[in-house]
């Protein structure tokens, strides 16, 4: 089997070079890792690249970039989408994107950030600590999520089971979704229009995918629905909110405070007014970025690694099959109908 050479982007804190897997990848490829962003001076490492493993969103890898990396035939991108990359740009050149669709921690550890962000702000766990800090006895109280009414935004892989914990922590839940609708098994929640859930909820989470439809959909008028009590909650896609006018509604009350963790502009600007609202609890965008789901990006990305060197690469895990049938050189493929093992 021909090795083949595999840069890995953005692994600035190190977990993919420690994972188990990465052994793995370098039994089966030559392997250079970058633990901070792609600079210019790395042209001549890309240049050689035959495979790239992509650390979600943090590279844009558009028509300039993949235009650098003349030889690339295969990108293994972590997670199970890829806003970042130019998927007609990938497609033209015939290489091939495999996405970490199979992925299952992020649907764990996605929710619990999102009620790490409601009770720290029902609880008022932050304002608390600062004051015990600074030799305080605070005589303040916070409420309980139980009997209050959660309002999901995307019912799907994170959604649902936000829905679940919410059922159990004796909330009411409340759901506006495009899909299918429930399983069988989900809990118990009633469907409203986008309007009524946004006037009725006394937390919004927020679990959409970016898109045409979904960008900037909670804009001024949206927001102005929500009640002067309620909180935001986003661990989904920063542009989903206008940004702008939710530092006016959480400035003047209008709504009560906010969890987030991703914005309009990542990393969030030093200046951005978000970052000295007393209401609002910020995160840098954390919500997949745990021990156990690096380990596992690392494992799915080995493990697709070494199905396209042996052409068994599955499809239904590929972003754009179609690129497999460009005519190049390649060192793998996909797996055809009647060779998957």
């Amino acid at each position: 089997m021909k090795r083949i050479r595999l840069v890995v982007l953005d692994d600035y804190e190190g977990q993919l070079t420690a994972a188990p897997a990465m052994s793995q990848m370098r039994d089966l490829a030559e392997v250079t890792i970058f633990d901070r962003p792609v600079d210019p001076s790395d042209l001549p490492v890309l240049q050689k690249a035959e495979a790239l493993m992509a650390l979600r969103e943090r590279t844009r890898l558009d028509e300039k970039f993949l235009d650098a990396c003349s030889r690339l035939e295969l990108v293994l991108q972590t997670g199970g989408h890829a806003y970042h990359l130019d998927r007609a740009a990938a497609t033209e050149r015939g290489i091939v994107v495999a996405l970490g669709r199979r992925a299952t921690r992020s649907r764990v550890v996605v929710p619990e950030l999102v009620f790490g962000f409601m009770l720290g702000l029902v609880r008022k766990i932050y304002p608390l600590t600062a004051k015990m800090q600074k030799g305080q006895w605070p005589q303040e109280i916070g409420g309980c999520l139980a009997g209050r009414t959660l309002g999901i935004l995307g019912c799907g892989r994170i959604g649902r089971p936000v829905a679940q914990v919410a059922a159990a922590l004796g909330m009411n839940v409340t759901v506006w979704d495009r899909g299918s609708g429930y399983k069988p098994d989900d809990p118990p929640a009633e469907r409203l229009p986008l309007d009524d859930l946004l006037a009725g909820a006394d937390v919004v989470s927020i679990h959409l995918r970016l898109s045409d439809e979904s960008r900037g959909l909670l804009d001024r008028n949206r927001l102005a629905r929500m009640k002067p009590t309620a909180l935001l909650i986003n661990t989904s896609r920063g542009a989903v909110v206008d940004e702008d006018a939710l530092v006016e509604a959480l400035r003047e009350n209008r709504i009560a405070g906010a969890g987030l963790d991703v914005f309009a502009v990542e990393p969030l600007p030093e200046s951005s007014p978000l970052r000295t609202l007393p209401n609002v609890l910020l995160t840098p965008h954390i919500g997949w970025q745990v021990d156990e789901v690096l380990r596992e990006f690392a494992q799915i990305a080995a493990d697709q690694l070494h199905g396209w060197l042996h052409g068994q690469l599955p499809a239904n895990e590929v972003l754009n099959p179609e690129a497999a049938g460009v005519p190049r050189e390649r060192k793998g493929g996909i797996a055809t109908a009647g060779t998957a093992t």
